[in-house]
């Protein structure tokens, strides 16, 4: 009989060949889906791990190289030289900000196994504010530690906001060519006025405040306005002066030009005692002090706080410079 047949031909289930066939295209499909959902799964995974263990190589790379703010080399109960770096432009966001700089040399005239402190400056300049902390600082670490001397090793420049830092120290080595002094303030900006004129444009500045529009580029500068910033920058700029001669002392040739704003070359600038004599920070570890070990103390940026900061600041701070709303002793 036919049925029999059919049943002898699919075994004794009764299936037919249609139901046979989706029932092994449903088994496919699940193995399938599930061999997927499988190998994503294994993705995933392999990603996390690597964020984890990337995650946690951050963290030992900020425990042994930013918080203890030493050299991986350095040798246990062992006398060394403590070098601090201020390197770039003096800003509150920068690697050479006071903050960083001062944290630095904390740490180095902390340490009881520090036998002097070398500050390694190459900077422009920077903000008035930053490098009078940094100057301050100084002055105060020197006067709690009398028996730790601070010496500043100039590279290409100390110029302006590097010398009000340098200035605090208790000698400053240069080389021949490095570029020092400038010591003198400024507050850039630019005035579109004529330009706007001739392009038919009208400044339209509402302000409460009878002053508050000072410094607009687009506004012309009254001689009331011009007057008022020039005092400004003569109360920062006697600031600067006060802290070079409080530093300096009678190691300060007379001479008019000083604190004029112009810079010299490393050799000149012993010669009018802005600098103490030459030597890099090999001669100072060895010659000076009488020790051949140094230890980088210098503070490090957490690179997720300067991310957040920077996102926050860089645009607003950046407006404020091209407008000339903050000075600088660049």
């Amino acid at each position: 009989m036919a049925g029999t047949e059919d049943t002898k031909e699919n075994g004794t289930t009764g299936m037919s060949d249609a139901d046979a066939r989706w029932e092994r295209d449903l088994l496919r499909d699940l193995a399938s889906d599930a061999l997927r959902e499988r190998r994503r799964t294994r993705r995933w995974g392999i990603f996390f791990k690597l964020l984890t263990f990337l995650y946690l190589g951050v963290l030992l790379v900020a425990l042994f190289s930013d918080d203890n703010g030493l050299s991986l080399d350095q040798a246990p109960g062992k006398d060394h030289v403590a070098l601090v770096e201020l390197q770039g432009v003096i800003e509150p966001t920068g690697k050479a900000s006071a903050d960083l700089v001062n944290k630095g040399l904390r740490k180095a005239f902390k340490d009881s196994h520090t036998k002097a402190v070398v500050l390694r400056i190459n900077s422009p300049g920077g903000t008035p504010v930053q490098a009078s902390l940094i100057n301050h600082e100084i002055r105060r670490l020197r006067a709690r530690h009398k028996d730790i001397p601070l010496y500043v090793v100039v590279g290409d420049m100390c110029a302006s906001g590097g010398y009000y830092v340098a200035a605090a120290a208790d000698k400053i080595f240069v080389n021949e060519s490095s570029i020092v002094g400038s010591i003198g303030v400024l507050m850039d900006g630019f005035g579109f006025t004529g330009a706007m004129d001739k392009l038919g444009v009208e400044r339209r500045l509402l302000t409460a405040g009878e002053h508050k529009g000072i410094l607009d580029p687009f506004s012309p500068l009254s001689a009331e306005d011009r007057a008022f910033a020039d005092d400004v920058l003569k109360q920062i700029h006697a600031e600067f002066i006060r802290a070079v001669k409080e530093g300096r002392g009678k190691r300060l040739a007379d001479d008019d030009q000083l604190f004029s704003g112009l810079f010299w070359t490393g050799r000149k600038a012993i010669e009018l005692g802005l600098a103490d004599g030459i030597g890099d920070l090999g001669y100072v570890s060895r010659e000076v002090v009488g020790i051949d070990k140094v230890v980088d103390f210098t503070a490090k940026e957490d690179p997720l706080e300067r991310f957040a900061e920077r996102f926050g600041m860089a645009g607003t701070e950046t407006l404020a410079r091209l407008l000339g709303w903050i000075p600088g002793i660049h």
